[in-house]
């Protein structure tokens, strides 16, 4: 299953309803009332409501728009991805048929990159980094060696996997995808 940005907004509605007692609507009803002036002046009045983080993130683009990326498709976001590294986008289909075979996986489908999310938590992000290069950042303790190297997509994925080729995602590539799945399940 893909998801794109709306299921994250969504999410961050709920938390915003549970931490607060009140829906998105009723902070936009409020956020209108207070008349304030730009970003900087909802994010301060935010903080001193109690709403911070990704619930703030939310306000503030309820209040001033979302960007195009929270309006985008799953599909369009990962086409935009590729639109100038068409070579790659083989290689990333390989690999998100190769994550949705191993059991309960969900595709999030961010501007930048792909996270491949299992039952309980994100266990690889997959990231055209360069014209010639998709990378799979794995959430795993291991050294790199055996087909890792060492990875910077993000900082719980210590690891992962450089591809540029469909073929690069051999056994032992598959090995390591299903190692980060089973650490994470």
């Amino acid at each position: 299953m893909a998801q794109d940005w709306r299921v994250f907004r969504d999410e961050n509605a709920a938390r915003l309803e549970r931490q607060t007692g009140q829906d998105v609507a009723a902070w936009n009803a409020r956020i209108a009332a207070a008349a304030l002036p730009d970003v900087d002046a909802l994010r301060a009045w935010l903080k001193a409501q109690g709403v911070t983080g990704y619930s703030a993130q939310l306000l503030r683009w309820e209040t001033f728009g979302y960007p195009d990326f929270m309006t985008a498709s799953a599909d369009e976001l990962v086409d935009a991805q590729f639109a100038d590294r068409p070579a790659l986008r083989p290689v990333y289909d390989a690999v998100i048929a190769a994550a949705l075979a191993l059991g309960d996986v969900t595709v999030q489908t961010r501007k930048t990159y792909v996270s491949l999310v299992g039952p309980r938590r994100t266990f690889a992000r997959v990231q055209p980094t360069t014209r010639t290069r998709l990378d799979v950042g794995l959430r795993l303790d291991a050294a790199p060696g055996a087909g890792l190297r060492p990875n910077r997509i993000h900082e719980s994925m210590p690891v992962g996997l450089a591809l540029a080729r469909p073929e690069d995602l051999d056994a032992q590539a598959l090995d390591w995808l299903r190692k980060a799945y089973d650490a994470n399940a």
